[in-house]
């Protein structure tokens, strides 16, 4: 285990050692200034990252911005899943399910086995509950049949076959267990490997860089006007098209192209809860609250995570956060499958909150569709918003699309169409995971240590292949092979690694975002001025 004297030293050895690929902040303000782009992308979430990556492969020059960090709000505040969505199933959506599993299983298979995992789903049934056993039978049936039972014949199960596989499971009254297979990612890595994929494309990238005013030339806009946030300095970039992608705030740079603009779009919170496991988990739970809603109980990054909740949000996007009540509401809902043990509150190592973007209009917003709306305003500013993390590839395509087809060619037709792109491109590092962690563990320097078993397994499924190059970090000065924290497994490479190459600027990016040190309830004070410390020294 780490003693508190080489934790302490562990930042003060690491000095750049792996000349990285990417500009300084400044380097990339003067690109930005300097250039003028296809395509400016503003918002950094996985729709805009997804839709620059997409539009870099068919050779737009293109440009991202994000005022805070890349999948920095709902991006990674979702439930870390990608899945076929079971419950449209009862409104007949038979073809969305379908081309959800179809999205699923290339990203989880093709696309980034290495961010992706299988993860099997019971889902009980108790008496007097919202839907019967045979109703989830067919269900769970139907729903595999869909994924043409790539992940297995969804069926029934025993109470005590089910329990064996989540010790926690609550078997009072619990008649069957539905079964079916869907897949869990980190949805902040997933994303950080798009926004590498989409600057290896061509694409220029940088967050924490706030819009303060749209360009316009003849009536249209051309570009913005930035502040970066962290130095002070104020830049602008042209762009013969502007995507606006930013989520919640889609409306409030609608209004910066027309203040007279109307509302597009509704907001629904979700919170999630993270827990340290009394016991290990091999299956995960999605329990029915009622005809429409699911709580999820999911094993992940050796916690577990609880939630969510549905509920029209209506105030600032930046305030959005875990209240009492929710942390009440997901506790309450877990507790008709999960043994009280588990979910007692000193397990609690981190609560969050993202917002969804559901198009406007009246209706309960559980029961709303993850619907995503492209529009054009007056000025000829496009907004996406809107979908859900399974299709993010879909999505961007298909955005990517429709700039391809904006009446007036706007972006000439000096670039592939869509439709000449690789189906299933890769996202960089892909790798079987399981022999990334095996080379970890048995190709090490003579001389150094031998890297701990769930280091190796954090890595191989945090980077994939780029695992070797942290690990060569880490090679070459021993500090930075250290543990980050003695209970998690992340090294201090991984923090040099995330300042070179993954664009982390603050702790914040570090310790939430590239790392789980933050939703283990490890992210200490002296932890944080570590960091800080290490990442001032580029």
């Amino acid at each position: 285990m780490t003693t508190q004297s080489t934790l302490q030293s562990a930042p003060a050895l690491g000095t750049r050692l792996l000349a990285g690929p990417n500009p300084s902040r400044a380097e990339t303000r003067e690109l930005l200034s300097r250039a003028s782009y296809d395509l400016l992308v503003i918002g950094g979430g996985i729709l805009g990252l997804s839709t620059a990556w997409h539009a870099a492969q068919s050779g737009l020059r293109v440009a991202v911005v994000d005022a805070g960090d890349f999948a920095g709000a709902t991006s990674s505040a979702s439930s870390k899943l990608l899945h076929g969505g079971l419950r449209y199933l009862q409104t007949g959506a038979v073809r969305l399910v379908a081309e959800n599993h179809f999205e699923r299983r290339a990203v989880s298979r093709r696309v980034a086995p290495h961010l992706a995992r299988p993860l099997t789903f019971y889902l009980p049934v108790y008496e007097g509950g919202p839907h019967g056993a045979a109703k989830l039978g067919a269900g769970v049936f139907a729903y595999s049949a869909l994924s043409a039972f790539g992940d297995g014949v969804g069926h029934l199960l025993s109470p005590a076959r089910a329990a064996r596989d989540v010790p926690e499971l609550r078997t009072d009254n619990l008649k069957a267990v539905a079964v079916y297979g869907d897949d869990q990612m980190n949805d902040a890595r997933m994303a950080l490997m798009t926004v590498r994929a989409a600057v290896e494309a061509g694409a220029v990238v940088l967050n924490h860089a706030e819009v303060t005013g749209l360009r316009f030339t003849r009536g249209r806009v051309t570009g913005a006007e930035l502040t970066d946030r962290l130095s002070g300095d104020a830049f602008g970039v042209d762009a013969r098209l502007v995507l606006n992608a930013t989520g919640p705030w889609v409306d409030h740079l609608r209004r910066m192209e027309d203040p007279g603009a109307a509302p597009s779009i509704r907001l629904s919170k979700g919170a999630h809860l993270v827990l340290r496991r009394t016991s290990p988990w091999r299956a995960a739970l999605a329990t029915p609250i009622d005809k429409y809603r699911i709580t999820f109980a999911l094993p992940w990054e050796d916690m577990l995570l609880l939630g969510t909740t549905d509920e029209e949000y209506e105030g600032d996007p930046g305030d959005v956060a875990a209240t009492e009540k929710d942390i009440a509401q997901i506790l309450d809902e877990a507790a008709f499958s999960v043994r009280d043990q588990q979910l007692d509150r000193d397990l609690i190592t981190y609560a969050f909150a993202g917002l969804r973007v559901l198009p406007g209009g009246p209706g309960d917003t559980a029961k709303a569709r993850r619907e995503t709306v492209v529009t054009e305003g007056r000025g000829g500013m496009l907004s996406v918003a809107g979908g859900k993390w399974t299709t993010f590839r879909h999505i961007g395509r298909t955005v990517v699309r429709t700039l391809q087809t904006l009446p007036g060619g706007p972006l000439g037709d000096a670039f592939e169409p869509v439709s000449a792109l690789p189906r299933k491109l890769p996202l960089p590092g892909v790798a079987n995971p399981h022999a990334v962690a095996h080379r970890l563990l048995t190709d090490h320097p003579a001389p150094g240590p031998r890297m701990a078993a769930d280091t190796a397994r954090h890595l191989a499924t945090h980077y994939g292949s780029l695992a070797f190059d942290v690990a060569r970090l880490a090679n070459a000065d021993p500090a930075l092979a250290e543990r980050v924290h003695p209970d998690a497994p992340e090294i201090w490479a991984q923090v040099v690694w995330a300042r070179d190459h993954e664009w982390a600027a603050t702790p914040e990016d570090v310790l939430r975002r590239r790392t789980t040190l933050t939703v283990r309830g490890l992210a200490t004070e002296d932890v944080r001025t570590k960091v800080r410390d290490l990442l001032g020294r580029r």
